[in-house]
């Protein structure tokens, strides 16, 4: 009888590179760097700004009141930043040719 029977794959040599998603992690990798550089300067910059230049400012509150004001601008720019993330993420590996198909 014959001796067992040799996979064609293992007779080939080493196994397929598997790097065709490369760009795909880079992508992805980019878009989260992007969104953590988002999220941490964004609410910040604008609970400053905010606090200092409209309400403080332009509208004339105490200090208390507008601490508490800008931490409202500040976590609505977190709701955001984090809605815009998950748009992005949800959108990212759908093709962009979405035609009609016969």
């Amino acid at each position: 009888m014959d001796g067992p029977v040799r996979s064609s794959q293992s007779a080939s040599g080493p196994p397929p590179d598997f790097r065709g998603n490369e760009g795909s992690l880079v992508s992805a990798l980019k878009t989260l760097l992007f969104f953590t550089i988002l999220m941490v300067t964004l609410p910040i910059g604008l609970y400053f700004a905010s606090k200092s230049y409209i309400f403080e400012g332009s509208m004339k509150m105490s200090s208390t009141d507008s601490y508490f004001y800008a931490a409202i601008v500040a976590v609505l720019a977190v709701h955001v930043v984090l809605a815009l993330f998950v748009y992005v993420a949800w959108n990212e590996g759908v093709p962009k040719g979405k035609g009609k198909h016969d």
